[in-house]
């Protein structure tokens, strides 16, 4: 019988052998070396014919200065068991790397023992020469890999054997995939992935990856390197996707229950309902498991309405033991329950879920045990909670019944570590658990080297899930323990891991910046060694090869320096750029912050198109980029660069208002439109597109005008409370002729400044505008027919009501002024409220200049704009007031006219004061 290729495939894929993989009459010896890959055990990579494969093809000193794809001949046509043995030492590389710097425990291979070589290179090849050039091959996109990353060789292995072609074996590309987010996490920032990562990957969707955990393995994977390099819609669906692959049923809803311990009321709390699907293979959780951590009790036979499903789940699950998992602390606090307690509910009965919900059926106080991948997939659509949610404490309490659901039951010991780990990042702000949060997170860390459960118990999920390494959980740590003012601690441990950079900001925040800067200038000038470079002493190894070894990082260093010392920056970061043999991304955004910053527009354009061309995965240095092309008025620019940006990320505001700006600023087909004013625009955000539309509007298509609302609007849900862009638009939607969305801008400008700024935060111009357009529109419909009457009624209703709330909801319950009084009253007058509008207009009147003239006054021009408001209101009286019933519109007439002639008789020799008394005279003889 032939071997099964895709079947050994699918074992290495989801770290489970196939026992009928064995009982084939396949003698390959490539079938063992497979099943003890699964089995977490890599030491095939010592013998052969694995070690065949490492067979290094150099043969003296010089050769070894090439790169190491050119060491090994990968590349040779060859069977489908040749590919199949390619692939196995792939993975075993791959894992042993992902088991000497994720999982743990120690690795019991040596780089030596995997590679063959000649008795001559024996002498000339060290781990050293190994680590060295790998770090130095796995820097990628401007990005240094981490230096103290152990046995970085297996992994570059790992990707050089799977660079070469494969015809038979169908998964390659998803460990490619896999490869790729492992090195994503080796690099100090996400760069981008190569497209064919994802395009080769989606292929397997329809030939290899058709079963629902495999599809759904696959869609995971996807999503979480998306994730990590800042994809957060394509990764949401990526998730959401995974989910409906494996059947998993999840719904965020209410349940009754109790979260301290003197709570004596039952209230409704957050949580989320899940249930997998029935497997029936084995993997399947057992009844026991139902059970969380610290309790005792076990779920009644009542709280099931699937009997039939539980007892597959049970008998398929007789023989599963209780994996071994990381150690849960408790909370131990004097207030806080351990965990929320839910009031049980039977089935007839259900509290949790929603009519019509396919999970009412669950208790909400004793849930199912969930499959270990979708508890995976949980943690994903977590992570996804924080992506697409603004960071406030509404996002945690969002993103807990996730973690909670999970950490109820454990069931692998990698998933269970994810889940702790999540609860410790978001109890870390809240005074009653930030002890636990520290505390676990120092547990996590340290249960790393031990061997409290198997390699393949700890690999069997790791690509399902977004583990940190150890050196990054340490660094997460260090930080929290920044936040708490541990300061010598969190110093000790980036010392340790040589993050220099952490180390100086330590230095700094005990005022001692002095320190750090010694302490880079040290490593510089070699007074201080790195780890790697001290076992590269005493060693024969060529200044070009000592050069390429160390450039990124001591560009990165050469950065850091000028950040401290910012009177030599330009020196510094510009050296960092030679150094990196301008390949340093870092240097290049330095330089472009620095140019930016002394206003140096067009230098700074230079270096940071430089610095996106290297790494186009940071929105802050597009962001900067599409300022300084502001500047330059470079319009084309600005917009790629702005798109760019809310590409990256679709949330930043800041960048929506600016591409909008940048649209109100374009000819036609991004010809440079010249503005009559001269304004010049903030670096960090235009604060008037009010003004910008003005000065160009005539010149303006308004397909660009049309585009800016639309950049708004969306920027907008993410800068709620952003004065300035509500303002921006209003304008633009009056513009556009969105004239309830103008409406509600307004509102909000309102809300927003009416405290601090009083009646200047009302756009009068504007609100002029919206009253105007709905007193025209019910002006034409009384003089149309009956039915387009109707019609023109229907398309202004919406406005007219909106309005009307602007003034009665927003504004006059917080400010006033006579404009916006005589506005009001215009738009009650369209209404036919006579009395509400002559109400209006003597509210006008009393707050301008004639009402609230006093005694004395000496200021003649004031007096005369007061005349003229005088006549004004009585002319109102005299046209409103004989259709208000029982109005005496000729007292109030008299009654204003005496008032305002008796506070300002020092003006009698005026010649307006001759109108006033004709105008008395003219009201008495219509009496």
């Amino acid at each position: 019988m032939s071997l099964n290729v895709q079947a050994v495939e699918k074992a290495l894929l989801t770290g489970k052998w196939n026992e009928e993989l064995d009982s084939s009459s396949s003698d390959a010896p490539v079938l063992q070396i497979a099943r003890n890959v699964v089995n977490g055990d890599f030491t095939d990579l010592k013998t052969s014919p694995s070690r065949d494969l490492f067979t290094v093809t150099q043969s003296n000193h010089d050769d070894l200065d090439r790169p190491l794809a050119e060491w090994f001949n990968f590349s040779r046509v060859s069977t489908a068991e040749d590919e199949l043995l390619r692939l196995c030492c792939a993975v075993s590389c791959l894992h042993a790397f992902i088991q000497a710097n994720w999982t743990g425990p120690e690795l019991n291979i040596k780089p030596l023992e995997v590679l063959a070589l000649t008795p001559e290179l024996s002498e000339l090849v060290s781990e050293d020469l190994l680590h060295q050039k790998a770090v130095a091959e796995l820097a990628y996109g401007g990005e240094p890999a981490y230096h103290l990353a152990r046995f970085p060789i297996f992994l570059q292995l790992a990707r050089l054997l799977l660079d070469t072609p494969f015809q038979h074996c169908l998964s390659a590309p998803w460990w490619q995939l896999r490869t790729w987010r492992i090195h994503e996490q080796l690099l100090d920032e996400p760069v981008a992935v190569p497209p064919a990562v994802f395009s080769d990957a989606a292929h397997l969707l329809e030939t290899f990856a058709t079963e629902p955990d495999i599809a759904g393995r696959l869609l995971l994977e996807q999503g979480l390197l998306e994730h990590y390099v800042g994809h957060d819609k394509s990764a949401a669906d990526y998730f959401v996707r995974a989910a409906r692959a494996t059947h998993l049923e999840y719904e965020l809803t209410g349940a009754l229950g109790k979260r301290t311990k003197f709570q004596e009321r039952d209230v409704t709390q957050l949580i989320l309902l899940a249930e997998s699907r029935v497997r029936g293979d084995g993997s399947d959780p057992a009844q026991s498991e139902d059970v969380a951590p610290g309790t005792s009790s076990s779920p009644t036979a009542d709280t099931k309405t699937e009997p039939e499903a539980n007892s597959s789940i049970a008998a398929a699950s007789t023989n599963v033991s209780t994996p071994a998992i990381p150690e849960t602390l408790a909370l131990n606090d004097d207030t806080l329950l351990e965990q929320t307690a839910f009031t049980s509910s039977s089935a007839s009965a259900p509290q949790a879920a929603a009519p019509g919900s396919r999970l009412g059926h669950i208790d909400p106080a004793s849930q199912p045990a969930l499959h270990p991948l979708d508890q995976s997939i949980l943690l994903a659509l977590c992570l996804n909670v924080k992506n697409t949610s603004p960071a406030n404490g509404l996002t945690a309490e969002q993103m807990a019944p996730y973690v909670a659901r999970v950490v109820s039951h454990p069931r692998n010991w990698s998933v269970h570590t994810m889940a702790l780990l999540l609860r410790s990042r978001l109890e870390s702000t809240r005074t009653r658990t930030v002890e636990r949060s520290v505390l676990q997170l120092q547990a996590l860390v340290d249960q790393m080297p031990t061997a409290d459960s198997t390699v393949a118990e700890r690999l069997l999920y790791i690509h399902e899930i977004l583990l940190p390494s150890r050196w990054e959980m340490e660094r997460e740590l260090a930080l929290r323990y920044l936040t708490l003012g541990v300061v010598k601690s969190a110093l000790e441990i980036f010392e340790r891991l040589e993050m220099w950079e952490e180390a100086v900001k330590c230095w700094a925040s005990i005022e001692r910046a002095d320190k750090g800067i010694a302490v880079v200038r040290d490593l510089l000038e070699g007074r201080k060694a790195e780890a790697d470079a001290v076992i590269l002493q005493g060693k024969a190894i060529s200044d070009k090869r000592r050069t390429a070894i160390d450039a990124a990082r001591e560009a990165k260093l050469w950065c850091l320096l000028g950040d401290l010392e910012p009177d030599h920056a330009l020196e510094h970061y510009t050296r960092a750029w030679e150094v990196s043999k301008e390949s340093s991304g870092r240097a290049m955004r330095s330089l472009g912050g620095y140019y930016f910053a002394r206003g140096k527009y067009p230098e700074a354009i230079t270096c940071l198109r430089r610095a996106v061309a290297i790494n186009p995965l940071l929105a802050r240095s597009w962001f900067v980029l599409g300022c300084a092309c502001i500047r330059v008025e470079d319009w084309d620019g600005a917009r790629e660069a702005f798109v760019r940006c809310v590409t990256i990320d679709d949330e930043d505001g800041e960048s929506w208002n600016n591409l909008a700006s940048v649209y109100l600023r374009m000819g036609e087909a991004g010809k440079k439109v010249a503005l009559d004013d001269g304004e010049e625009e903030s670096a960090a955000q235009v604060e008037n597109a009010a003004q910008i539309e003005g000065a160009a509007k005539e010149r303006i298509p308004f397909q660009n005008k049309l585009l800016a609302f639309r950049a708004l609007k969306q920027g907008l849900k993410f800068s709620y409370d952003n004065w300035r862009m509500w303002n921006n638009y209003m304008i633009v939607a009056l513009d556009v002729g969105e004239l309830s969305e103008a409406c509600r801008a307004l509102a909000r400008v309102v809300e927003e400044r009416a405290a601090k700024d009083g009646a200047a935060s009302v756009d009068e111009d504007v609100l002029d505008k919206l009253v105007d357009a709905v007193t025209r529109a019910r002006a034409g419909a009384s003089e149309e027919g009956a039915a387009d009457a109707d019609q023109t009624a229907m398309q202004t209703a919406g406005l007219d009501r909106r309005v009307e709330d602007l003034f009665e909801r927003t504004i006059l319950p917080r400010v006033s002024s006579p404009r916006i009084f005589r506005a009001r009253a215009r738009l009650l007058t369209a209404q036919g409220k006579y009395g509400e509008a002559l109400n209006a207009y003597l509210d006008a009147y009393r707050a301008g200049p004639a009402g609230t003239m006093e005694k004395g006054e000496t200021d003649v021009e004031k007096w005369r704009e007061a005349v003229g408001e005088v006549e004004d209101i009585v002319d109102v009286l005299r046209n409103f007031g004989p259709r208000v019933e029982g109005f005496n519109w000729k007292l109030q007439a008299r009654s204003v006219l005496r008032t305002f002639m008796g506070r300002t008789k020092d003006f009698e020799d005026e010649p307006e004061w001759a109108r006033l008394v004709a105008l008395q005279e003219e009201i008495k003889k219509e009496e």
